[in-house]
């Protein structure tokens, strides 16, 4: 669901619960046979701290089952995966509910510097003189907000935002403006066709407290076209930046949950497993090309496993930016880069781009930040089931300058 410049109907816990019950009421176990639950968040609601923990209540999983948070940026609902995967293979658990959930649109307003020394001020006073004297110093400038989400989006340590990191990527690996337009294009086209023949049965409708029916993405634009875009200015680096809003993740709200289970627990219930976790990684670079992260994490998981891109059936890079995914698929043919960085003797090649993001990505389906790790991993399961294909990989950068990868078999 898009924000449009004001909070939407639904908390992040209120989106993972509404994703979340249609799971468990298919479940041939009670909600309380979890052993934990791990759910991503980022921006996280002032009335829900812990939001892992608020949501495994409200679900029913009772008050035994402990829940938690994890904040990995981009990659949190990817983290609360690997973190059960990690668990169950150790040993130290048989049942988690991994997910992920995010309404940016509930990102707060926050006052600036200058009001929050007023406010201090004021409310130390102690005689109605003193009060009367820090009254006088009010000013309106004191009451500009500061947009949250916007100096979320602002690494701390580079100083630059993640849109200027994709346009460093575009002119380091020369993508064009209009290469990166025509892939938002196929982003929406890809999406809207999905959503016309019924791939996104994952999708699960929910009701507003007014009654309202909300059963559709309504940030696709299928009849978007490169001509269209080449309208929009550069969002980050005028006059001559590549990264639009056009051509950018949308800002949006939403939640995922998988269940992750051991081999006991799978015999235990009677379970149909989907798919096995194969392997993970995460990788780090310089913040000021964080969108490198997807190369950086998913070359170490192909090179233990002895695959090259062309034995990976499908692949969800999460489309932070169009320009960052081009470039992406440009470091991968770069053999300086892939000498340098990657530590190959050659470069690993190109991506067949019929396997990549075949139902679109964030570019129109939106990136709840702390939703799209989880959200890619489920949805490459299925793409892998209806192309019948074995192996997939999903990968996404992070802010703040890493990658996280994911090989997923299905069974």
């Amino acid at each position: 669901m898009r924000a449009r410049g004001k909070p939407n109907p639904f908390t992040p816990v209120d989106l993972a619960v509404a994703a979340g019950r249609p799971l468990l009421l298919r479940q041939p176990f009670s909600p309380e046979a979890f052993d934990d639950v791990i759910l991503g968040c980022v921006n996280v609601h002032a009335d829900e701290v812990n939001p892992g923990r608020v949501a495994a209540l409200r679900l029913g999983c009772g008050a035994e089952v402990p829940g938690w948070t994890v904040q990995r940026n981009c990659a949190s609902g990817m983290q609360s995966i690997d973190t059960a995967y990690r668990y169950i293979a150790g040993g130290d658990a048989d049942l988690i509910l991994a997910g992920g959930t995010e309404a940016l649109s509930h990102a707060p307003l926050l006052f600036n510097a200058k009001a929050v020394n007023w406010y201090g001020d004021l409310f130390g006073a102690k005689s109605l003189l003193r009060k009367l004297k820090v009254m006088a110093r009010v000013h309106p400038s004191m009451f500009a907000p500061s947009i949250g989400i916007l100096r979320g989006l602002t690494d701390p340590v580079v100083r630059i935002n993640m849109g200027q990191t994709a346009e460093l990527l575009a002119h380091r690996f020369s993508v064009s403006r209009e290469a990166a337009d025509a892939y938002a294009v196929q982003s929406h086209k890809r999406l809207a066709t999905a959503h016309k023949k019924g791939w996104l049965n994952e999708l699960e409708p929910l009701f507003g407290k007014d009654g309202r029916l909300y059963d559709f993405d309504d940030g696709v634009r299928p009849d978007n076209t490169v001509e269209n875009l080449a309208r929009l200015k550069p969002a980050f680096e005028r006059p001559y930046g590549k990264v639009t809003a056009g051509n950018s993740s949308q800002i949006t709200d939403g939640a995922c949950w998988t269940i992750c289970a051991s081999e006991e627990a799978v015999k235990r219930y009677d379970l149909e497993p989907i798919a096995r976790i194969v392997d993970a990684e995460w990788a780090a670079c310089d913040p000021s090309v964080m969108g490198l992260g997807p190369v950086i994490a998913s070359t170490p998981v192909l090179k233990r496993n002895r695959l090259g891109l062309k034995d990976i059936g499908a692949w969800e890079i999460n489309e932070a930016f169009a320009a960052q995914v081009l470039s992406c698929l440009e470091a991968w043919k770069d053999k300086g880069f892939c000498r340098d960085v990657l530590g190959l003797d050659k470069p690993l090649g190109a991506l067949d781009r019929r396997r990549l993001n075949v139902d679109g990505g964030a570019v129109s389906l939106g990136h709840p930040v702390g939703t799209s790790g989880n959200r890619i991993v489920l949805h490459l399961v299925h793409v892998l089931k209806r192309l019948g294909a074995r192996r997939g990989i999903a990968t996404e950068c992070i802010g703040g300058g890493m990658g996280g990868a994911m090989l997923v078999e299905v069974l």
